[in-house]
């Protein structure tokens, strides 16, 4: 079994939360994204986060403003509207559960020896 296409379809699965989490904090531009996602360890290229973005704006979660630029062409910085913060809200509550589920029940289920708390959130 190929242990990186599981990695790749879990960081699919959370990079929504993940983006929606950073917007929340400030306006970004997709490179800011790229860089603090980049940050978390999740490697992500423009060709995912657009789709992921329109999706997101198309849902009424972001909108966004056009600036200008002194080395290009307008850049586009995505902002959360008050539904975005709603439904972040509502994706850090399903997070919590999520991980306090599979913490409750890999706790035992330890194969690498690591420390319990290398599992935990936060961590």
């Amino acid at each position: 079994m190929n242990t990186e296409n599981t990695k790749a379809q879990m960081r699919k699965g959370i990079l929504e939360f993940c983006i929606l989490s950073l917007i929340n904090e400030r306006e970004m531009y997709v490179s800011d994204l790229i860089d603090e996602l980049k940050k978390g360890k999740l490697d992500v290229v423009e060709g995912t986060l657009y789709p992921l973005l329109t999706r997101l704006k198309n849902g009424e979660f972001l909108s966004y403003r056009w600036e200008e630029s002194t080395g290009g062409p307008p850049r586009k910085y995505y902002q959360m509207t008050e539904k975005g913060k709603l439904f972040l809200a509502e994706l850090q509550n399903t997070w919590n559960d999520l991980t306090d589920s599979v913490n409750l029940i890999t706790k035992n289920n330890n194969p690498t020896g690591a420390p319990e708390s290398a599992f935990l959130p936060n961590s």
